[in-house]
């Protein structure tokens, strides 16, 4: 028997898509389950919303009593996740509270950062999650540190403009391979259990109109592979650039729907991964719109405004999707 849910069910299991902490997420799930019609379709569905719920909750005690063995162990929330990697004193938890409105502890002198520091990025109407690091050194392997670079969506690798970024690069590019973390784009063969991660440069700390210079040092050192970009959290020059280039790197679609005969709702997009179909949206959205799909009609994407399109049109960031099942 189908679910048939209602309108405010998908907008119930919307906002729970983009809830930020753990109560966010139970009041959600609550909202679904209240939303929900009472019929033997629902029943499975049911069942697995208060096996979520129970779960949270499960969660939030346990996290309390063990906070100190969970501060290596960060969940993905926002649209991404991109963690914050370099050495010390860089300037990392400058930029992470230039970037969001976290509050780390930032001072001249070096390791201020001694555990992992987060912060949500707002982006037009998504949120990119961004975590500080502590710097990069060799004890740092004995740590859960490298569970933590291998499950992020791009590693954003922070250097000192002050310095000599281009030599740092190299020595952060080697400490890093010891880990069994690898640029996406590295040539040479990996060890195993080794991963590739999307990575990109910033240099920190340009505040001299030194930047290009310092830019081209370091294209020449990593063959010019990894993106760069120059930057200053004491002037804010290259800022704005900064929270463009993180959406471009994280490489993510945002998709919006609407009903037939109704204005789509610009407000909640779907996040999903750069190339997804329209089939993957309607996975996105619930099993019964993937099982049950017919055509889809696409505003952005497609050669006419509200195309019929097949179910494997690839779709592009701000694509709205008129579903017909």
């Amino acid at each position: 028997m189908p679910a048939n849910l209602p309108p405010a069910y998908f907008a119930a299991e919307k906002e729970y898509k983009n809830a930020r902490t753990i109560p966010e997420k139970i009041a959600t799930l609550e909202e679904m389950l209240a939303a929900m019609p009472h019929h033997k379709g629902t029943d499975k569905l049911r069942a697995g919303l208060n096996r979520k719920i129970a779960q949270l909750k499960l969660h939030a005690e346990s996290s309390t009593k063990t906070k100190r063995g969970s501060l290596f162990s960060i969940e993905k929330q926002g649209a991404a996740q991109v963690m914050l990697v370099g050495m010390p004193n860089t300037g990392k938890s400058s930029i992470l509270a230039a970037l969001t409105h976290a509050t780390p502890d930032i001072a001249d002198y070096s390791y201020t950062t001694t555990l992992p520091e987060v912060g949500m990025m707002p982006y037009e109407d998504i949120q990119v999650q961004v975590v500080d690091l502590p710097p990069i050194h060799e004890d740092i392997r004995k740590l859960p540190f490298y569970n933590l670079l291998r499950n992020a969506d791009l590693l954003m690798v922070v250097l000192d403009g002050s310095g000599d970024p281009a030599l740092e690069i190299t020595l952060l590019l080697d400490e890093l391979g010891e880990g069994k973390v690898f640029s996406a784009f590295f040539d040479g063969d990996v060890p195993a259990g080794a991963v590739r991660k999307r990575m990109m440069l910033v240099i920190n700390k340009c505040d001299g109109g030194e930047g290009e210079d310092l830019v081209g040092g370091v294209e020449a050192a990593t063959g010019g592979k990894i993106g760069i970009i120059a930057v200053s959290t004491a002037s804010g020059v290259g800022m704005d650039d900064l929270r463009e280039r993180i959406f471009r790197e994280v490489e993510i679609t945002r998709v919006y729907t609407k009903m037939p005969g109704k204005k789509p709702d610009m407000k909640a997009p779907y996040v999903l991964p750069a190339g997804s179909t329209v089939m993957d949206l309607a996975r996105e959205i619930h099993r019964d719109f993937s099982e049950n799909l017919r055509f889809a009609r696409v505003w952005g994407s497609s050669r006419f405004d509200g195309q019929s399109v097949h179910l494997d049109h690839v779709l592009l960031d701000g694509d709205i999707v008129e579903l017909h099942m």
